[in-house]
């Protein structure tokens, strides 16, 4: 026995394998207990890998003052400055272009867009190409074993190189894929589109925003240079009143409640004062203009009273037609359709189609280059059992968006309804209050020459002021309701504030768009046009 193994080494080692039935080898040990090196070469590898655990890394204060540099800086940049007063198309002009909130909406739809591109792709054939390389310190060495002997039968003998280099290029095209890639990228296409119709309906409420909150810095622009020296005037008075206390020269009680009236107009001129600075931040956080920024305005001479004499019928027809909301909910039904398409393409077999090239430089092959094509055809029978469920559910899902449409445009043609009404009440109001504002500059009128003529004292002319301003006040925040109640009756038709979608152009261009359209829509809802008071 030890001739014959001696006799089988020699053998492979001068490279003949002479294979002897009678001959028994010695079984390969399977398992080989690693060397130390290794263990010590593992342990290393673990205590470096260790070393490398990631750690909670926060923000310094040099680097978080930096990013709050850069973002005050990306929140105004690329817009012009404000060049001079600010008239009402302007305003809208630059909500349009550069309000923040805008901003997000065309860049969600650009994003959407960007992912329709992507599925797209998705139903296109696969290309993979792949490359390999692979070494080895001993040859890959095999040989076998006898099924009821347990004896091996064989030398061992290996047929592969120590290294070897492969590469291989695959076409392939399975057509299940491609049919549910193919109706998940036609219902992207239509989230592109709700995404589209979600940006109109932020434009459409941000221009009655606009609408209010320009009127209401307008009235406080016009009223900002009255409220000082009215305040003056009754710190005066009061401390009058206070110095003639002290001497006795009228009643206490007359007195007191003298002080007490100028106490609570000053109070209601502190309030009026707090009101309008907070107008203009408002207006300039519509516009993107930095909430510190001193800026005039200039509104139109006169107030122009909108109305929309369209009918009733009419605009129930618009509204369904142009409200972004309906728009939007035909699309989810149009995407719950092709939903039940997928779930149904779901329930098909699968066909792959293949088709590849390859190399191998393995020197035992007698072929190093090959091309080889083939077939798939999977199928999920488990699916096949629960089509009716599948079917069932997408069919529902299809019932559910139907049902929203229609809750949805009966609550859009309530809207219509609620927003004609109210712009009729908000025109009466400013009527009123327009009455009411003459009424109380014709008192103060009055009071002043009563006051010169030393028929009375400075309280009433004082409580006569504030009154009028205060009137006046009023008045421009009636108007300002009474431009968002049209702003409103616009939204709820549906109605753009310019026509198609705002990529590029200047703000000239934009605010001439917002002009042309708005007379458009003007012309179409009041043909005897706008009257003005």
């Amino acid at each position: 026995m030890s001739y014959t193994l001696f006799q089988h080494h020699k053998n492979l080692n001068n490279g003949v394998a002479e294979v002897n039935p009678s001959t028994e080898f010695p079984r390969t040990p399977r398992l080989r207990r690693l060397p130390r090196p290794s263990l010590i070469a593992l342990s290393v590898a673990a205590l470096w890998l260790s070393g490398c655990a990631i750690h909670p890394t926060p923000f310094t204060d040099a680097e978080r003052a930096q990013s709050v540099q850069a973002e005050r800086t990306a929140m105004f940049a690329n817009q012009p400055p404000l060049a001079g007063p600010v008239t009402l198309d302007e305003a809208m002009a630059r909500a349009i272009r550069y309000n923040l909130d805008h901003r997000l909406k065309m860049m969600e739809e650009a994003l959407a867009q960007q992912q329709l591109s992507i599925d797209n792709f998705d139903m296109l054939p696969q290309l993979t190409t792949q490359a390999g390389y692979t070494a080895r310190n001993v040859p890959l060495a095999s040989s076998s074993e006898g099924l009821y002997t347990n004896s091996q039968v064989v030398p061992p003998s290996y047929s592969s190189d120590k290294v070897d280099k492969t590469f291989d290029v695959g076409f392939s095209w399975n057509v299940l894929d491609f049919g549910v890639s193919y109706f998940e990228a036609k219902e992207q296409a239509d989230r592109v589109l709700v995404l589209e119709q979600r940006r109109r309906k932020v434009v459409q409420l941000m221009m009655q925003q606009v609408r209010e909150a320009y009127w209401e810095a307008a009235g406080a622009q016009q009223l900002h240079d009255r409220i000082g020296p009215l305040l003056d005037q009754a710190k005066q008075a009061l401390d009058d009143s206070r110095k003639s206390q002290q001497e006795g020269l009228r009643s206490p009680l007359d007195t007191l409640n003298y002080q007490h009236a100028l106490l609570d107009i000053m109070r209601q001129l502190e309030e009026v004062r707090d009101q309008l600075e907070e107008a203009k931040p408002r207006l300039a956080s519509l516009m993107n203009v930095s909430p510190g920024s001193d800026f005039t305005l200039a509104p139109p001479q006169g107030f122009t009273v909108p109305s929309f004499g369209m009918p009733i019928d009419q605009m129930e027809e618009t509204a369904l037609e142009r409200r972004p909301e309906l728009v939007e909910a035909s699309y989810n039904q149009r995407i719950s359709v092709n939903e039940t398409h997928k779930a149904m393409a779901k329930l098909l077999p699968g066909v792959e189609l293949q088709l590849g090239s390859h190399y191998d430089s393995n020197s035992f092959l007698v072929y190093h280059w090959w091309e080889a094509a083939g077939i798939n055809v999977s199928w999920n029978l488990l699916n096949v059992l629960n089509a009716k469920n599948i079917r069932g559910q997408a069919n529902a899902q299809l019932d559910v968006a139907q049902a929203q449409q229609l809750a949805l445009s009966m609550a859009v043609l309530t809207q219509v309804h609620v927003a004609r009404a109210d712009l009729g009440a908000r025109q009466r109001q400013f009527e009123l209050f327009r009455q009411m504002n003459d009424v109380d500059q014709q008192i103060l009128q009055h009071t002043h020459n009563a006051t010169v003529a030393n028929a009375q004292g400075k309280l009433e002319e004082i409580r006569a002021a504030t009154s009028a301003m205060m009137s006046q006040l009023r008045m421009y925040q009636s108007y300002g309701q009474l431009e968002s109640a049209y702003g409103q009756l616009l939204a709820s038709l549906g109605l753009d504030p310019v026509p198609g979608k705002v990529d590029g152009g200047d703000l000239a261009s934009v605010e001439q768009s917002i002009a042309i359209e708005e007379k458009h829509w003007a012309d179409l809802g009041q043909p005897s046009g706008a009257k003005t008071q």
